[in-house]
């Protein structure tokens, strides 16, 4: 491939290979252990978020989320065994001193500050409190990662959104980061020996008790609820994501080996016709089609890392707002790729009538007419993104999106696309867990975030919401992890067709096991790791790329895969000369 193809081919790997990541936080991530913290026999609680709800004046009001103490008796998972108590507010309020007021099992509710959180929390069981709730009024926070994020909505009520973590080849069930929450570790003094504490400590963010105060103030009554419920171990969101991502690779990798095995077709009938000028049919019948090379795989590595530096110094809300531009612009050309090809199966003459339109050239009347309905579809997914069924629009956008790229740039031999994997791989590692020791933080982990864009984070992934989990949000998968592999499957496929390969002795069944498998495993490792987020192509490119060098080895077609990419096709017009001179007439 020449140096002006495989440029603009690398550069448009590189943004996808940037985009295509979405962290990963387990199942039952509410749940956060640091071993930082010190431990010890009445102070080794793990760290768990804990929903607040309030009711006023009996009636239901805001719910609020904060995290558990170290310290402290364990806080109920389950709404229906969790009691309605009154709060009250402390006084003195820091709860250093025996409170003036009188508690008989109320929730009282204190200010950081003045002294330890233990004796806050002792001084309030003295005074026959059932619980305390601490609320975090200094600047200064130590943010604690869990999985949900949380951020402060109007008239002081917490809501739940998807943060748009977007990073490294992650999966994520729901990114979970307290942002602006102003949570921080409620942990014992190292010198401390009495730990006899019987109630539950929770910290609640500044603007929190805030709210919780003018409730106070303005209302006869406010009661609380504390519990932290336990997020399903696999909940149908994941499910559904797996079966999107492999079903987006079956369909991507059909329609690509049929417009080659038509092509193919066509160029066997033109030499069997014996004409004198035989075109390169496979490739002028197979349009817009861009083979990578070694160099453009390895190039967009290196593209990748400087758009990902870049990306980590000027992230902002501009800067998100660029991405939803060019996702739109990506998502409408996908749509329309998409329908046009379906649609001129009805409409052929539409679909070959061309009309000549300036800056655009020669266009369909097919294209121009899908057009409007696509430039429309993502507009309103653009203005409308945000809300609750924004997904279904930005997954329709993005999978018409990947079957487009899969059908445009191939992989034309397993060399290339050893080589297109392992660099992702590589650029995987480094960015989300070396870059920190030169950064002291993970470049990755900050993009993926959208750390000061105070957006919903980069578009560039699936998601489906997790109907079942108490704490709501998503599970995503970003686009490489779709696209990467699906190009080694896509030309898997490709190689069985033209070697005229069955299903069951062709590569490209146990190519897309071979992804399923390894998507299903990335899944279990996340669970498995507490929380802590796993490249999903530490796990995809070893079953994937290790199955097709294996089979293929041991079928002795390893030769023709890594270098031809393609089977030997004999040439049916030399051999209607041959058999000419041999023939006794």
């Amino acid at each position: 491939m020449a140096v002006e193809k495989f440029l603009p081919v690398a550069a448009f790997l590189a943004v996808i290979l940037l985009l295509r990541h979405a962290p990963s936080v387990i199942a039952g991530d509410i749940v956060h252990d640091d071993d930082s913290t010190p431990k010890k026999p009445g102070c080794e609680n793990q760290f768990v978020l804990v929903k607040v709800q309030t009711w006023v004046n009996d009636k239901e009001d805001d719910e609020f989320v904060g995290v558990g103490a170290r310290f402290g008796t364990t806080i109920v998972s389950k709404e229906k065994n969790a009691k309605h108590t009154r709060l009250i507010l402390s006084d003195p309020r820091d709860c250093c001193n025996p409170p003036k007021n009188k508690i008989a099992g109320d929730v009282i509710m204190v200010d950081r500050g003045n002294c330890t959180f233990t004796k806050k929390a002792k001084t309030a069981q003295t005074a026959n409190a059932s619980a305390i709730l601490i609320i975090n009024n200094q600047k200064g926070t130590q943010f604690i990662s869990f999985g949900l994020f949380l951020v402060f909505g109007g008239a002081g009520s917490w809501r739940m959104r998807f943060d748009g973590m977007l990073s490294g080849s992650y999966l994520m069930n729901v990114s979970l980061f307290l942002l602006f929450a102003e949570l921080y570790k409620m942990v014992c003094e190292p010198d401390e020996t009495d730990l006899n504490i019987h109630i539950p400590a929770v910290m609640l963010p500044r603007d929190a008790g805030a709210r919780l105060k003018e409730m106070l103030t303005s209302a006869s009554s406010v009661s609380v609820q504390l519990y932290s419920p336990r997020r399903p171990a696999v909940d149908v969101a994941e499910v559904f994501l797996w079966l999107l991502a492999v079903l987006t690779i079956l369909c991507a990798s059909y329609w690509s080996a049929w417009r080659v095995r038509e092509a193919a077709d066509e160029h066997n009938k033109l030499l069997k016709d014996a004409s004198d000028e035989v075109p390169d049919t496979i490739n002028t019948g197979v349009s817009r089609v861009v083979n990578m090379n070694m160099k453009a795989a390895i190039l967009f590595v290196v593209l990748a890392s400087c758009f990902l530096f870049m990306i980590y110094k000027l992230m902002s809300p501009w800067f998100i707002d660029i991405l939803v531009v060019l996702f739109c612009i990506g998502g409408v050309e996908g749509l329309q790729t998409c329908l046009v090809a379906l649609l001129s199966r009805w409409f052929k003459h539409a679909a070959k009538t061309y009309i000549k339109i300036p800056f655009f050239g020669a266009i369909s009347y097919l294209t121009l007419a899908v057009s409007p309905f696509c430039i429309t579809f993502a507009v309103l997914w653009a203005v409308y993104r945000t809300h609750s069924f924004g997904w279904i629009g930005q997954d329709i956008l993005g999978i018409a999106l990947i079957i487009t790229v899969l059908q445009i740039v191939h992989v034309p031999n397993l060399k290339v696309g050893t080589v297109l994997l392992s660099c992702a791989f590589i650029y995987d590692l480094f960015w989300v867990f070396v870059s920190a020791k030169f950064f002291q933080q993970s470049v990755m982990i900050v993009v993926a975030r959208a750390d000061g864009s105070g957006e919903d984070g980069i578009p560039m992934l699936l998601k489906f919401p997790r109907i079942f989990d108490p704490w709501g949000g998503y599970s995503i998968i970003g686009f490489g992890d779709i696209l990467l592999p699906g190009m080694l499957v896509a030309f898997s496929l490709r190689y069985d067709w033209l070697a005229n390969k069955n299903i069951r002795n062709g590569y490209f069944l146990w190519a897309i096991f071979a992804y399923g498998f390894g998507l299903l495993v990335t899944y279990v490792a996340l669970n498995l790791m507490d929380g802590h987020g796993q490249p999903a192509l530490l796990y995809i490119v070893p079953f994937t790329l290790g199955t097709l060098l294996t089979l293929g080895r041991k079928r002795g077609d390893l030769q023709v895969l890594w270098t031809r990419g393609e089977p030997e096709r004999p040439c049916p017009h030399i051999r209607l000369q041959h058999s000419g001179e041999v023939s006794p007439e």
